[in-house]
């Protein structure tokens, strides 16, 4: 994160953080406060957030959804910082990142430690996607399928 500069009439989180990542903490906080009173909707909400996404990153993200859901159909659809993802007892094993959303130029799948794709010591935990191609279909399955196999 770069400083920014100094404005007298804003907050010390605004001078901090972009307004996307507010925008991200609102969300997460909603999260929250839906998961305390037993309102989060799981595959729903995930399914709305997704709807609500702008060209490209909507049809990536469905197309995505997709794949996950039947890779490893034990992973529970939730959102997460605002995000689609996907958890395991309660613990995001992977998320979508549009494009758009911190207005970067890829989207990204990413992986929590809660996902099992350890290799040696040191392993990728985020990938930049541009297209959803057959074969990129396939290596997505692959990994998620990785990430929710027994640890071991």
């Amino acid at each position: 994160m770069s400083p920014r500069k100094s404005d007298p009439t804003s907050t010390p989180a605004e001078q901090e953080f972009s307004a996307e990542e507010r925008a991200a903490m609102r969300e997460r906080a909603a999260e929250l406060k839906a998961a305390r009173t037993g309102k989060d909707a799981g595959e729903e909400a995930v399914r709305a957030k997704i709807a609500e996404m702008p060209e490209p990153d909507r049809t990536m993200a469905l197309r995505l959804h997709e794949i996950i859901t039947t890779a490893a159909p034990e992973l529970t659809p939730r959102l997460w910082y605002g995000m689609p993802a996907y958890a395991r007892a309660g613990k995001v094993v992977c998320f979508f990142q549009g494009a758009q959303k911190f207005k970067t130029r890829y989207a990204t799948l990413g992986f929590t430690d809660a996902a099992h794709l350890d290799e040696g010591v040191m392993w990728p935990t985020a990938f930049a996607l541009l297209a959803l191609t057959p074969a990129v279909e396939e290596q997505v399955a692959a990994l998620v399928r990785r990430a929710v196999r027994p640890a071991g």
